[in-house]
């Protein structure tokens, strides 16, 4: 759990705090209905349906967010390789790039949560079936294919901002070798001084961590950086792109730090 969190902070949701998580609530499902009628009408026109990344970033907005960019623009095919800080880093990341995304096959046993996740084209992997790597690795590569970019947290998991964590390299294996059109990117997701706020870590339950989102006051700065395509030896395999990957971010987050 994210340093000086208070387990019980959900339980003690002041009055004003409950009103802000209802209106908020409330402005979520109203987004939802209207992206879902945008959704299926655009459905009829466009082969890339844009409405998936409208309402990641019109979510981020209204839990608080305000979204920055910095770096250059992601072009197809692109997977990018992000720290993982909190489920917030889906709408920013979204709403930065577009992109798809590589989700815990956990996320499939709600039906709401699997139902927004495949309209954005995720991926569901069982990360603890060690067995069924190749398979993984097949379908990062279609997933891929299909979205144009793709985002992998290759941490497994989300941290505090203590440091990083070690970037699992398996499902990497997807685009080692791959041809150099299929850009690599580390991305950077930062939010600054209240990052131990936001993140997401410990045995804070999904539901009670949505709750002291929605309840918090005022808003939040997400800077999402997208940093240089990783090139050469970077890429020679997929220890090489993890290795690179996880220095890159870490250099940006040291930069933040350091000023």
């Amino acid at each position: 759990m994210a340093v000086g969190l208070d387990p019980s902070f959900a339980e003690r949701i002041g009055p004003a705090g409950w009103i802000r998580a209802v209106l908020r609530a409330l402005a979520l499902v109203a987004w939802l209905l209207l992206c879902l009628v945008l959704y299926y009408l655009a459905c009829l026109r466009r082969a890339r349906n844009p409405v998936p990344r409208m309402f990641l970033h019109g979510v981020l907005r209204i839990v608080g967010g305000r979204l920055t960019v910095t770096g250059e623009g992601v072009q197809a095919p692109s997977i990018l390789l992000a720290n993982h800080l909190s489920w917030i880093d889906i709408p920013a990341l979204a709403g930065a790039t577009g992109t798809a995304f590589v989700a815990h096959d956990g996320l499939a046993d709600h039906p709401l949560m699997r139902f927004l996740c495949l309209l954005n084209r995720t991926i569901f992997i069982a990360r603890s079936d060690r067995g069924s790597v190749a398979g993984q690795v097949e379908q990062v590569r279609a997933g891929l294919e299909d979205s144009g970019v793709l985002t992998v947290f290759p941490e497994g998991t989300t941290g505090d901002d203590a440091g990083l964590l070690p970037f699992k390299s398996s499902l990497l294996a997807a685009v080692e070798g791959s041809a150099a059109r299929v850009a690599i990117r580390p991305a950077c997701v930062d939010y600054g001084a209240l990052t131990r706020q936001l993140a997401w870590v410990g045995n804070e339950p999904g539901p009670a961590n949505f709750k002291r989102i929605l309840a918090r006051p005022g808003r939040f700065s997400v800077t999402v950086h997208v940093l240089a395509p990783l090139g050469g030896e970077q890429r020679r395999n997929r220890k090489t792109i993890a290795a690179a990957a996880h220095a890159a971010i870490a250099a940006r987050l040291n930069q933040r730090v350091a000023l």
